[in-house]
């Protein structure tokens, strides 16, 4: 299977699981296999480990294999698994290596860390990255790292495993000319969150990546279904009711896009522990908002 074709059954939504850590801030591994296990019986398209919501940024690629690795294992099979790197080529490139040899089947390709890197720069890094393995490539468009649909088609033909292109801007008008310029030489993914599904599957995309799936995995799979279907009498319902109340949570403050979920996890009943530095944990008065939020999302749990 080419890189491209494995790319073209991502379709639905990926499984994005956090990263469970003890209050010492230590990886709690049992965490993350029992949260991954669960997640896996729901039928995503895949389930990405170490990404952003993993918070793949504040762990060592030592740290980073060994979740990928424990997250495989206990897939077991059931979906394929797609890991996190970045950083800058060299250590890129160490993960990527790293992570093909833990299972993983695709490689999530965040921004370099320096944020004013040329063109040429950039193309480098990508390259590095997708010359360390054979597995398909998929470059998530975030933050400062901004392209042009010429810029895409640029990197397509410098990187030949260069597969899926995952979007962090939330720009559906942009994000649809970068699709259109160039067709189906990539798969197209909504990576910016569940809040943007509308204007994702409006725009054309085949998947999207969901952090709710951490919290209500049924949810996330209603959501997908009725975006692919451009079904909007049913997803503006569950946008107003779900997805909207709590990106507004998330929206208080930096850093909350993984806190916020974390709590949540923990006041269902689940174990996801701290966030490490950069990321700061939940206020305790917004925990209480987002307690009363639960209450709401338990329907789904």
């Amino acid at each position: 299977m080419t890189p491209r074709q494995f790319a073209a059954g991502l379709t639905g939504v990926f499984g994005f699981p956090v990263t469970p850590f003890h209050r010492d801030l230590s990886l709690n591994l049992d965490a993350l296999a029992q949260n991954v296990d669960e997640m896996a019986k729901h039928p995503f398209c895949a389930m990405v480990a170490a990404g952003g919501t993993g918070e793949v940024y504040s762990m060592t690629p030592e740290e980073i294999e060994q979740v990928v690795k424990v997250t495989v294992d206990t897939v077991n099979g059931r979906m394929p698994v797609v890991a996190g790197t970045g950083y800058n080529g060299v250590l890129g490139a160490d993960i990527a290596r790293r992570v093909e040899r833990a299972g993983a089947e695709c490689i999530l390709a965040l921004p370099p860390y320096y944020s004013h890197a040329p063109e040429e720069g950039l193309f480098q890094y990508y390259e590095a990255i997708g010359k360390a393995s054979a597995l398909p490539l998929m470059i998530y468009s975030r933050d400062w790292c901004v392209f042009t649909p010429q810029q895409v088609a640029r990197l397509c033909d410098r990187v030949p495993t260069l597969a899926a292109w995952k979007d962090g801007q939330g720009n559906g008008r942009v994000y649809q000319r970068i699709m259109n310029y160039n067709g189906d030489r990539l798969a197209w993914l909504g990576g910016l969150g569940d809040d943007c599904v509308p204007t994702y599957f409006a725009a054309g995309v085949q998947a999207f990546t969901s952090s709710i799936s951490n919290i209500a995995p049924k949810l996330s799979l209603e959501l997908a279904d009725a975006g692919m279907k451009r079904d909007f009498a049913r997803l503006d319902p569950l946008m107003a009711r779900f997805v909207n109340p709590l990106y507004a949570l998330r929206e208080r403050a930096k850093g909350y896009e993984v806190s916020v979920m974390k709590d949540a996890m923990e006041i269902l009943g689940m174990t996801a522990g701290p966030v490490r530095p950069p990321l700061m944990n939940t206020r305790p008065a917004d925990v209480e908002d987002l307690r009363e939020l639960m209450g709401v999302y338990r329907e789904w749990v």
